[in-house]
């Protein structure tokens, strides 16, 4: 029997088996059945409880708005740029840009917007005392707003590489190049013959994509900890504070509200579904009406600076962290720090070795693995002939749609009662379910667009299809290859939720001590633990670019 045919059922395990199992493990309790804390019986009282929480309709309101707001600002913002710029010098010179943001961990993302938009952070520095008179900090709350905004502006700025490149690998299959020459001669300006004749076709391809980042969005915890309001919590910083209380009774609240996280989402792809299809309906009553939008130079200027807009911040942010790190005395408004010093690093690194070596171990394994079934996964497709289905698709995209509170607890209890909770194996396995998506989604492209006349070649040489995969596939994906490899790093990296509820506390990562130091006030400290939580990633997108450059410096077409 070939071995890949053990890809795709290993790969429906894993990625069906852990979110199904969790979500029982959750509704159960939920209603009132765990025998191990006394639940021998179904009861809402669970809910009941969780009604009678005070301030729970503002949690709730805060995730299903933040969620919406900030998709749709992602969404917006990438949709112009494309409709605007798409096959420019333009375009070509900002994707270099935003492309290696995928790679910035969510909570480094937001510890360093929190650093750039403080009251006393690095724009206000930069800006005062000149232009606003400052000599002190403005008492004004911008980081944990009462109303979500830099929460939403947070999740916007690492959500818009993530679209970019989901657009980004969609285009080629829309036929822009030829529809933006048909348009314009038909009088449409660019902006308009984009969005009318290619955008549907586009949008169609990412939806899942979209979907995936609104579920991510209504129910993300470390980012909503970071910037997120905190009187009320959004609803997922909430769960997780209920997850771990030492009454061990309120399991039963917790996982009422993981069911109510659930139907958060679920609301919010009711909403936006209803969104696209008003959008589409303006869409085709502007299209019947001729509406051309020959002059679209000022919406063409607004949809580069946005971009370019939202990588500066980020990178801007980025910076903070790392200025922050070695600051010594650094006191408002000054711009930058009176002294530079290495004391905080001397004293944090003995305390990253754990957590550094926990996240290393974990996210090399399930990456290990995830790149291994998806090879075995699209072998299985070479040999069979038929590539993934719209259901199979849909199976790699549902670790991305359940929100992680809502399966996760349960997954916790399941761990719990196999004897498996706070073990390096179910860490792995709990990371492997996010991390597999993302590897496949990254590598299945490259994998298919492989040119099989090699093959061809090597099979008239004589040449089993076994080498033939070591020597020739392999080596000509392995730039793909390792890209998908440190993109599932990454994702591994930033993982906080299964981390803290599988982990149990007990296998600390640089993510669960970065995010545990945002209470606190030492910006030092915090810098050092998001930019080195932003580096490992970029040290394993470094790898994957600079390793086939080196392997392949003598074969000129085999260059990037």
């Amino acid at each position: 029997m070939s071995v890949a045919r053990l890809g795709p059922p290993l790969t429906a395990l894993v990625l069906a088996g852990p979110v199904l199992a969790g979500l029982a493990g959750t509704i159960l309790p939920a209603v009132g059945y765990l025998p191990a804390l006394g639940g021998t019986s179904l009861s809402l009282d669970p809910f009941r409880q969780l009604l009678a929480e005070p301030g729970l309709s503002t949690s709730v309101w805060l995730s299903l708005t933040g969620g919406l707001a900030a998709t749709a600002l992602a969404l917006a913002t990438v949709m112009l740029f494309f409709a605007c710029w798409a096959d420019t010098a333009v375009f070509l010179r900002l994707r270099r840009i935003v492309s290696p943001l995928l790679a910035v961990p969510h909570a480094a993302a937001a510890f360093g917007l929190a650093f750039l938009i403080a009251p006393s952070g690095l724009i206000a520095r930069l800006i005062s005392p000149e232009l606003t008179g400052w000599q002190a900090p403005p008492d004004v709350r911008i980081v944990n707003d009462l109303y979500g905004l830099s929460l939403i502006l947070g999740l916007a700025l690492k959500e818009i590489p993530f679209l970019f490149l989901l657009a980004l690998a969609a285009l080629p299959q829309t036929q822009s190049f030829q529809a933006a020459r048909l348009t314009a001669s038909m009088g449409y300006g660019r902006a308009a013959g984009f969005l009318f004749a290619v955008w549907p076709r586009l949008y169609r391809q990412i939806r899942l994509g979209v979907f995936a980042v609104i579920a991510f969005s209504t129910s993300v915890v470390d980012v909503a900890a970071i910037l997120g309001p905190t009187t009320p919590a959004p609803l997922a910083v909430r769960l997780v504070g209920w997850m771990s209380d030492p009454d061990l009774t309120m399991r039963f609240k917790a996982s009422a509200g993981a069911m109510l996280q659930l139907a958060v989402t679920a609301l919010a792809l009711l909403v936006w579904m209803a969104g696209e299809a008003a959008a589409s309906r303006l869409s085709r009553r502007l299209a019947q009406r001729g509406v051309r939008f020959r002059r679209d130079r000022p919406l063409r200027i607004l949809a580069r600076l946005k971009m370019a807009s939202a990588a500066v911040a980020v990178f801007a942010g980025l910076a903070a962290l790392a200025v922050w790190s070695v600051a010594g005395l650094w006191t408002f408004p000054q711009a930058l720090p009176r002294s530079f010093t290495l004391d905080t690093w001397v004293s944090v690194v003995p305390r990253l070795a754990w957590p550094m070596a926990t996240t290393l171990l974990v996210a090399l394994g399930a990456t290990l693995i995830a790149a291994v079934l998806v090879a075995l996964c699209l072998m299985r497709e070479d040999e069979t002939g038929r590539a993934a289905g719209r259901p199979a698709m849909a199976l790699v995209y549902l670790p991305l749609l359940a929100p992680q509170a809502a399966f996760l607890f349960g997954l916790q209890f399941l761990f719990v009662q196999a004897g498996l909770q706070a073990s390096l194996a179910a860490l792995v396995l709990a990371h492997l379910v996010f991390v597999l998506p993302y590897v496949f989604l990254s590598l299945s492209d490259p994998w298919r667009a492989f040119d099989r006349r090699y093959e061809a070649i090597a099979a008239g040489l004589g040449r089993s299809r076994t080498e033939t995969l070591w020597r020739i596939r392999l080596p000509l994906l392995l730039r793909p290859l390792l890209t998908a490899a440190a993109i599932g790093f990454a994702v591994s990296v930033g993982q906080y939720l299964p981390t803290l509820l599988i982990g149990a506390g007990r296998l600390p990562t640089i993510t669960t001590e970065a995010v545990a130091l945002a209470s606190g006030g030492n910006r030092r400290v915090i810098g050092v633990y998001a930019f080195v939580q932003m580096l490992l990633p970029a040290i394993g997108f470094a790898i994957a670019i600079v390793a086939p450059a080196l392997l392949f410096r003598r074969f000129r077409a085999m260059r990037a």
